[in-house]
């Protein structure tokens, strides 16, 4: 079992910045994959970005590329989600993830967080 904790959720201005933190612990891997997910009001959950803890490979929604960076920390299983130049759009609850080795990135994913909300005011 994988258990995940995020932080950094806040409210901030149109093109501003926040970095969100996920912390696992319990059964994870060097090789896992950790990755972001967005859910918006009304709309379906959708894939924001990953990063292979094996060998940095990182990947990203095209909504999101160039704006936001996927990264880890080299000593603890923590990702962490650096969004900058956000938009409205953006807001949405953000939720951790983790898959076991092997996975595809773009999911299924096994471990969830609970999420953490980010909101972007106009």
């Amino acid at each position: 079992q994988v258990s995940l904790e995020e932080y950094g959720g806040g409210l901030v201005q149109a093109g501003g910045s926040l970095r969100l933190s996920c912390t696992a612990s319990g059964r994870i891997f060097r090789s896992s994959i950790m990755g972001w997910f967005r859910q918006a009001p009304g709309k379906e959950r959708e894939f924001v970005a990953a990063l292979r803890r094996s060998d940095d490979s990182t990947y990203y929604a095209d909504s999101v590329k160039d704006r936001f960076i996927i990264s880890k920390d080299i000593f603890i299983y923590r990702v962490y989600l650096q969004m900058n130049s956000l938009k409205p759009e953006d807001t949405a609850v953000y939720y951790c993830a983790a898959a076991d080795p092997g996975s595809d990135p773009g999911g299924p994913y096994d471990y969830w967080g609970q999420g953490t909300q980010v909101t972007v005011s106009s």
